[in-house]
């Protein structure tokens, strides 16, 4: 390796690194502050480290029935939103993949353009709409448009990997008697299991990290999800109007399962957003 060829390789990990610290830096200190006490956290000089750390905001909001429902909540319509849209997903990724249809490639080119459609948008008429069906404060006003947009991120992936399995496989089981359904589900859907993992994680995580439709369309405090129950912490009085610590904590809290589940199944989402990137 030449001189030359090494300092552009220092030089590069050297801007990663760089970028890596810049992104990480503002969780880090979010997680700092939700180890401070309530009268340590704007202390003048600041501290940097919580000397000694204390657990008293996770204690706190986890008191407070508003954010124990709210985790609920945020589980349930993230959970239901990803199911429905997998099962819808992978059938419509299936049939793309597999059959020969007219306006395939417009098709396609639709499902990504809703994908890119912003939900403020439509804010207003979907509003209207559910608050005249009675569907306000209802679990179904969030996982609809949770669908909605989620499902286009299912059909793409999905797609590529219905692709790229062998048609024989298939017709093989249909020889022994199953069904085209049958075989999609004992046959097709086992062999593509990366990329429906990695599909339901990118879903879940959307519809977790959801906040306009659930501000617009709950007003209960027990119907609020986490993103907006966090937004809506109060503090005691006018000098304390933000109650800082609760809010990181809540925020560490909220972002800690996808954390973990980011990296417990790192290899599969790699697996997965890779395997159908190559064919032949």
């Amino acid at each position: 390796m030449t001189a030359r060829a090494r300092l552009e390789g220092v030089g590069f990990y050297t801007f990663v690194a760089g970028f890596v610290i810049f992104c990480l830096a503002p969780f880090f200190w979010t997680f700092l502050t939700s180890l401070k006490g309530p009268t340590t956290i704007f202390d003048v000089p600041i501290r940097y480290l919580p000397n000694p750390p204390d657990l008293i905001n996770y204690v706190q909001i986890f008191q407070l029935d508003r954010f124990r429902w709210a985790l609920l909540n945020s589980t349930i319509v993230a959970s239901s939103a990803t199911l429905i849209s997998l099962v819808i997903g992978s059938l419509c990724a299936y049939a793309i993949a597999r059959l020969n249809f007219p306006f395939k490639n417009l098709l396609l080119a639709l499902v990504l353009g809703i994908s890119m459609f912003p939900g403020i948008a439509i804010i207003g008429p979907l509003f209207r709409e559910f608050n005249a069906w009675g569907l306000t404060n209802n679990y179904l006003a969030l996982i609809l448009p949770n669908v909605t947009f989620t499902l286009p991120i299912c059909i793409w992936t999905l797609t590529a990997f219905f692709s790229d399995l062998p048609g024989e496989l298939e017709e093989s089981a249909r020889v022994d008697g199953c069904t085209r359904i049958q075989a999609f589900y004992k046959i097709t859907v086992p062999l593509a299991a990366p990329g429906v993992f990695t599909a339901a994680i990118l879903l879940f995580i959307q519809a977790w990290n959801e906040f306009l439709f659930a501000r617009t369309f709950m007003s209960q405090p027990t119907r609020l999800t986490a993103t907006v129950a966090i937004a809506q912490f109060e503090g005691a009085d006018i000098a304390a109007q933000y109650p800082w610590g609760q809010i990181t904590a809540a925020s560490i809290v909220i972002t800690l399962p996808l954390v973990v589940l980011v990296l417990l199944f790192q290899r599969r989402i790699i697996s997965g957003l890779t395997a159908g990137a190559v064919k032949g």
